[in-house]
């Protein structure tokens, strides 16, 4: 998954419009858009209705790019506690970072993260 993914073209355009840019709703912009969606827990119903608006797909590029940010501060800060407390032998709190993660997190390759160092950490004490 993560070798498809191509997030900063999201960051970019979506930092533009926090900028006051206004979003200029082309088919790349609504193609990305639609793309981006289901790869940060966005149905392709909900993606294809926001697009359908100029309104609509810029709160969608605001959501993807929050969902991409607070995604990723959320697993790299659990992983840097995770990994604190396996080298203190706290193997049932570097767990709960893990636990924590999933159950608020909807994008899928942040999921997928935590739930693999979830099961690494399965076989430690």
């Amino acid at each position: 998954m993560a070798d498809e993914l191509e997030w900063e073209p999201v960051r970019d355009l979506a930092r533009r419009v926090r900028n006051g840019e206004a979003l200029t709703l082309t088919e790349d912009v609504k193609t990305l858009l639609t793309r981006t969606a289901p790869e940060v827990g966005i149905s392709d119903a909900a993606a294809a209705s926001a697009v359908s608006s100029r309104a609509g797909a810029e709160a969608l590029l605001l959501e993807c790019a929050r969902r991409i940010k607070e995604g990723s501060d959320r697993i790299v800060d659990a992983l840097y506690r995770a990994k604190r407390h396996r080298k203190a032998g706290d193997f049932d709190s570097a767990r709960q970072e893990m636990m924590d993660v999933l159950a608020v997190e909807v994008v899928p390759l942040y999921r997928e993260i935590a739930q693999d160092q979830l099961d690494a950490m399965a076989d430690e004490a």
